[in-house]
């Protein structure tokens, strides 16, 4: 059975940085595409960065430049380096990952809380 993990959300104060992990198991599939989406209380859950089968790579406009989507083919990791981290960073954040048996899986959630 596949598993997604993430890791590496917690507490940061405003203008830290975290780097979220989303670890792929049990499969012998390469991940083909993933996505990182958030959710903040009360709102729904949107994307914001993405990166194809191409290494290329999508952010919305009020993380560019600050958050950098990544991804290790060996380890079946997408990785979300997050810096300058904002209040309004604060939130859920889930990965997505397709894998080349176009199976697509979701990761539990992981809390990220940036104090002001």
């Amino acid at each position: 059975q596949v598993q997604v993990v993430e890791s590496g959300g917690g507490l940061v104060q405003s203008g830290g940085s975290l780097r979220l992990s989303c670890a792929v198991s049990s499969s012998i599939f390469k991940i083909t595409y993933a996505a990182w989406y958030r959710q903040a209380s009360g709102n729904e859950r949107e994307v914001y960065a993405t990166i194809s089968d191409r290494d290329r790579t999508y952010y919305v406009d009020s993380v560019k430049g600050r958050f950098s989507i990544s991804r290790d083919n060996a380890r079946k990791t997408v990785y979300l380096q997050m810096n300058s981290l904002k209040p309004e960073d604060t939130a859920v954040y889930f990965c997505k990952v397709v894998l080349e048996s176009s199976a697509e899986y979701w990761g539990q959630g992981i809390q990220v809380t940036v104090s002001s």
